[in-house]
């Protein structure tokens, strides 16, 4: 984890049991002073987030094959009823971000990530008990409130790391969901292939030992001076999504919006254009997502901070957002699986832009609303989440069909593409700060 240095200009309250943080937009410029046991709490942080990525990844090989089951083999009612799981994940996701993140900026971040993994864990359970189809889709429900607490986990490393030295955090953090995007499936098949609820009972069990272990290392990173009354009014996903607006972040944070809208390209469409153009194995697909995972991890963890202190966070967002463009247009253009693979490290350079805009937007907010700006970070996934799978399986369907519009089975990654482009042009157009960090 980055180390989160100690600020020789102020002084801890040995009374308080939470830092004093001094707002960056007051006159003196201080930087929060971590709490005690910092390594050990932005560690737990990371832990939280690979877990929960790991766990959520971990059930994504099994979960179609228990609904299939529940449906008597009908396969094509379990799609259907998957897609309806994935939609409803996502609303959860859209409302409740936001909640958990307003509720982080009034109670504190402690508790709320607690309470997540305890809330993971004890659903994680649930499903793996589901005696029928109507228990699983409220675990999964369930599922999408609890893991909303990502954004609580970013507020976190926003209030014990310096302005200067977010994006590495954010960095670390991104690195974290590609770990658990490369182990999560994997481990997931293995204990699948032993029964189709073993990975459920594990991920349970991950969580609540994570959650029993933050009672004892995570301490709070939000002092009482600087949290704010918690209202429905910015709660809410529309009133969270206002913060933005209201701090003239608007261009920054559509460039989010449409990485994630093209992000969703891979979720949705890879796996079967991947079957369709090249006649991959299963084995094939899963090593490929694998090598994604770990150009992820590797680009966010290694390579963020860096970037960010030679050449400042906009111009590291438009190098990501210019390699993921050249990304998705070589996976459009390929003929050949190989041809794809060389496309893959292009894309990862995504994992520079991610962290670099979400530290861009915190800075440009005080440290009582960055659990509600979090929460609006992830209220853009939801959108995405709801945007997208239509509409990149339509365009693909309408590329290869007997009715297609033109016979052109990559055009869901040139429009992701084309999607990153418009986001480098308002990258372009953004008033962010420019200048590298010393």
């Amino acid at each position: 984890m980055p180390d989160l240095p100690d600020n020789p200009a102020t002084e801890p309250n040995p009374m308080l049991s939470e830092p004093e943080l001094v707002s960056p937009f007051e006159g003196s410029a201080l930087m929060p002073h971590p709490p005690k046991g910092r390594r050990a709490a932005a560690a737990f942080i990371f832990l939280t987030v690979s877990l929960d990525m790991l766990a959520l990844g971990m059930i994504a090989p099994v979960l179609p094959r228990l609904i299939e089951g529940f449906l008597h083999g009908n396969t094509a009612s379990a799609a259907q009823m998957l897609g309806l799981f994935g939609t409803v994940f996502a609303v959860m996701q859209f409302f409740c971000s936001p909640i958990l993140g307003s509720l982080s900026d009034r109670f504190g971040r402690r508790p709320i990530v607690l309470l997540s993994n305890f809330g993971l864990g004890f659903d994680y359970l649930l499903m793996a008990w589901a005696p029928a189809l109507h228990w699983l889709f409220l675990g999964r429900l369930i599922s999408g409130v609890t893991s909303s607490s990502i954004p609580t986990a970013m507020a976190y490393m926003a209030d014990v790391t310096p302005r200067e030295r977010r994006a590495a955090a954010f960095g670390m953090l991104s690195s974290a969901f590609g770990l658990g995007f490369v182990l999560g499936p994997a481990v997931g098949g293995i204990l699948g292939n032993i029964n189709p609820r073993l990975p459920f009972w594990v991920a349970a069990c991950l969580s609540l030992v994570n959650g029993l272990y933050g009672i004892f290392v995570l301490p709070e990173s939000l002092s009482a001076a600087n949290r704010t009354a918690f209202s429905w009014r910015r709660a809410n996903p529309v009133g969270s999504l206002t913060l933005l607006r209201r701090h003239s972040m608007l261009l920054m944070s559509s460039v989010l919006l449409l990485g994630y809208i093209a992000q969703q390209s891979l979720m949705n469409v890879y796996v079967i254009y991947a079957d369709y153009r090249y006649g991959w194995t299963n084995r094939t697909v899963g090593l490929s997502l694998a090598v994604i995972g770990i150009c992820s991890a590797i680009y966010g963890g290694l390579l963020v901070k860096p970037t960010v202190a030679r050449l400042g966070e906009l111009r590291t967002i438009m190098i990501g957002l210019v390699g993921g463009a050249l990304g998705y247009t070589a996976f459009g253009l390929s003929r050949t699986g190989l041809l794809f693979w060389f496309g893959i490290p292009l894309l990862n350079m995504m994992s520079l832009t991610w962290p670099s805009a979400q530290s861009v937007l915190s800075h440009k907010t005080s440290p009582s609303e960055q659990g509600q700006l979090q929460g609006a970070i992830n209220g853009l996934r939801g959108i995405a989440g709801l945007i997208g799978p239509g509409t990149f399986t339509w365009i693909f369907s309408k590329s290869i069909g007997a009715d297609a519009l033109i016979r052109l089975p990559g055009s869901p990654f040139f429009f992701a593409a084309f999607l990153l482009l418009a986001s480098l042009l308002l990258t372009r157009l953004s008033e962010a700060p420019q200048r590298p960090h010393a």
